[in-house]
């Protein structure tokens, strides 16, 4: 059986995505469950490579399904020219850009059943922005461009030491990129219930037959009984029953704080949060370097590292591909799944 063919998208070339794309189709263990395909630029790829000194060789491809020589990385370029120019650890709006034509491109492949699953390089929201490119970042691009109304983004740890779940652990958001303040009006019983179903889902085609979907509180205490918010009583209670009704493992509401740690310890092999912060510290904490961001609901597959554009360190050379790998090599197990 050939192994799935994965795209690679560059993401912000300011940032460390294309050095750890290349230390990472240059190491060998990408090979060990993907067939690689680079989209973007190709002299931006070749830059990358003499920073580190790595040898690769590059085969321009017209599309991604092109089949390549024997030793040679496929790099597929569907994006400008001016990406080449753009400097490192700069918020760029060529950069922005080419961040999006990249992803476009790479998800239109996989619509077209072109490439089995994508894994995206960090991109940085501002330079999209300024790139001239309304959404606040990857999982809005991929609803958008997949058409789908039902999805979240999550945070997948997995099984390893940081977590007990043999299973590892999963802890999806309920809203997305957006202000503090603005969630709580996000927030309904539909989405809610929404989110835990896709938790569940994932969680079943990694393996875990039943899985145990924990809820998190809105409000600290989950809301004492109405004395910091109601919408623990009003939203997410309901919600979580709705969810059970249908043969779901759920339960809660559960304050924010506890429930995480309970499911690190194992009483849950998944986690809804109600915003981005309140799933991704407790993750990001525990286990930085092989979290995986899932885009849940997709008809694709589509993962990324848990790290950002990393402007700070970014073309030094000093950057892991740990993340990337394990990134890649989830969207490849999930590839096989579909």
């Amino acid at each position: 059986m050939p192994l799935p063919r994965l795209a690679l998208t560059l993401g912000d070339v300011a940032g460390i995505g294309p050095e750890i794309i290349v230390r990472a189709v240059t190491s060998g263990r990408l090979r060990e469950f993907c067939t690689p395909l680079i989209v973007g630029h190709p002299d931006v790829v070749a830059r990358a490579a003499k920073l580190l000194d790595t040898p690769l060789r590059l085969q321009l491809v017209a599309s991604p399904a092109e089949p390549v020589s024997d030793g040679a990385i496929a790099c597929w370029n569907p994006g400008a020219d001016v990406v080449r120019d753009v400097p490192a650890g700069q918020i760029d709006g060529r950069a922005g850009k080419g961040a999006y034509d990249y992803l476009v491109a790479a998800t239109r492949a996989a619509l077209r059943s072109e490439i089995d699953a994508i894994t995206t390089a960090p991109l940085n929201k501002a330079a999209l922005h300024a790139g001239g490119v309304n959404f606040p970042g990857h999982t809005e691009i991929l609803a958008a461009e997949c058409g789908v109304a039902e999805f979240a983004m999550m945070l997948y740890l997995p099984p390893g030491p940081e977590v007990r779940s043999p299973h590892g652990l999963g802890v999806a958001h309920v809203t997305l990129h957006t202000s503090v303040r603005s969630v709580p009006g996000l927030l309904s019983e539909s989405k809610i219930r929404e989110t835990v179903e896709l938790i569940d889902g994932f969680m079943k085609r990694i393996g875990c037959d039943q899985p145990r979907v924990g809820v998190c509180a809105l409000n600290p205490h989950a809301g004492e009984d109405g004395l910091f918010g109601d919408e623990e009583a009003t939203l997410i209670a309901p919600a979580v029953q709705a969810a059970v009704a249908q043969g779901i493992r759920a339960a809660g509401p559960f304050p924010a704080d506890t429930l995480l740690r309970r499911a690190v310890l194992g009483e849950f092999d998944g986690v809804a949060a109600m915003y981005h912060d309140q799933g991704h510290i407790a993750l990001k904490l525990i286990g930085f370097e092989r979290a995986v961001n899932v885009t849940l609901g997709l008809p694709i597959v589509r993962t990324s590292p848990s790290h950002g554009t990393a402007f700070d360190i970014a073309w030094q050379g000093k950057a892991s591909c740990d993340g990337l790998v394990e990134a890649a090599r989830i969207a490849a197990a999930l590839a096989t799944t579909r």
